[in-house]
């Protein structure tokens, strides 16, 4: 971890406020705020830190319904559109070949007088109008918005009011792609270039389709936020086993999972200053306090260890109960036994 305190009396991890390198810190209310950060929650200062509180909310795009309900969705930018955009054209070309070969053997089946050039260049005419221009359109409207290549990167499009898009805003987005984009019949390289520049331009990462049908492309997949999971630091388990945790609820633990999880990308001083006011504010909630010359950090630790230990074994008592009293319940495979069923005596 990055720029980790020494260790520290644990009067000074638990009892008392403790002060860091870079200045005094004064106790105020349950905590410590310390020099600098303003201090937000319950005695916490969270400033430097990005803290989740639970009055706090993010939104990606800035959407809100109709609802007054904010999304938060993350708009799809350059590179994972061009990769859905490639995986949608070998998809069309594919489409498009199997289509022409149908073609090519209906009309190698009509005798010669009925088969000229007109009628080739008609038929290609349709097919390329069915596959570039009809068949997104369906595509999107039967899947909310998802086509081959958007499924296969976790995009969709929506509308900009964060709604699915009907038959309108798709075939908006496949004339606009048809004519503009791609294949790009009116001066391919220059729409092409146009197209880019907007995309690159836009906050949202919108195509010149998308400002015409007032629809953009989000992420449906979201990034696993990363979960620190602690180990018990050695020669603190038997004193955690017998510590009293009960007063250290879920909110101040997330707080302290998430410091130990970005200590490291932390600068001074908020990193001690974190440090000695979040194992303050544990400290005061746990008893007895940890042994002599117990660090903060590892103090932290060892308090989230130990009520994740609590936890899972509560949740296997818990299951070891369900056990005795509905055997085999939950387990896949198996089911109880169907009571048997007397027979209707005959009506009279």
């Amino acid at each position: 971890m990055n720029a980790v305190p020494p260790a520290v009396p644990a009067a000074s991890a638990v009892g008392t406020p403790a002060s860091s390198s870079a200045g005094p810190a004064s106790p105020t209310g349950p905590g410590l705020v310390p020099a600098g950060p303003a201090s937000s929650g319950p005695g916490l200062a969270t400033a430097g830190l990005g803290l989740v509180t639970s009055g706090s909310a993010s939104s990606g795009t800035g959407l809100v319904t109709a609802e007054a309900v904010a999304l938060d969705l993350r708009p799809a930018r350059l590179g994972s559109r061009a990769i859905a955009l490639a995986i949608d054209i070998l998809v069309e070309l594919a489409l498009a070949g199997m289509v022409m070969l149908v073609v090519g053997i209906v009309l190698a089946m009509l005798p010669d007088s009925v088969v000229d050039d007109a009628l080739v260049s008609g038929m290609m005419t349709i097919v390329l109008a069915v596959v570039l221009l009809a068949y997104p359109t369906i595509v999107e409207t039967k899947t909310n918005g998802r086509s081959p290549g958007k499924s296969a990167m976790g995009l969709r499009v929506i509308r900009e009011d964060g709604g699915p898009i009907t038959v309108r805003h798709a075939f908006t987005r496949s004339l606009i792609g048809f004519t503009v984009e791609w294949p790009g019949l009116l001066l391919p390289f220059l729409t092409w270039a146009g197209s880019l520049v907007t995309m690159i331009a836009s906050d949202k990462g919108r195509r010149l389709g998308d400002l015409a049908a007032g629809t953009l492309v989000v992420h449906e997949r979201r990034p696993v936020p990363f979960r620190f999971v602690p180990g018990m630091p050695g020669g603190l388990a038997p004193w955690a086993a017998t510590a009293d945790l009960s007063a250290v609820d879920d909110e101040l633990a997330g707080q302290v999972r998430q410091y130990l999880s970005r200590a490291a990308e932390l600068s001074e001083p908020y990193n001690s200053s974190l440090l000695h006011m979040l194992a303050y504010e544990v400290g005061a909630r746990v008893t007895p306090p940890p042994p002599a010359g117990t660090p903060p950090w590892l103090f932290l630790c060892a308090v989230l260890a130990e009520r994740r230990r609590r936890s899972a074994a509560q949740l296997a008592a818990g299951r070891l109960v369900t056990e005795r009293v509905l055997p085999g319940f939950g387990r896949a495979g198996r089911s109880f036994p169907a009571m048997p069923v007397r027979p209707a005596s005959p009506s009279r």
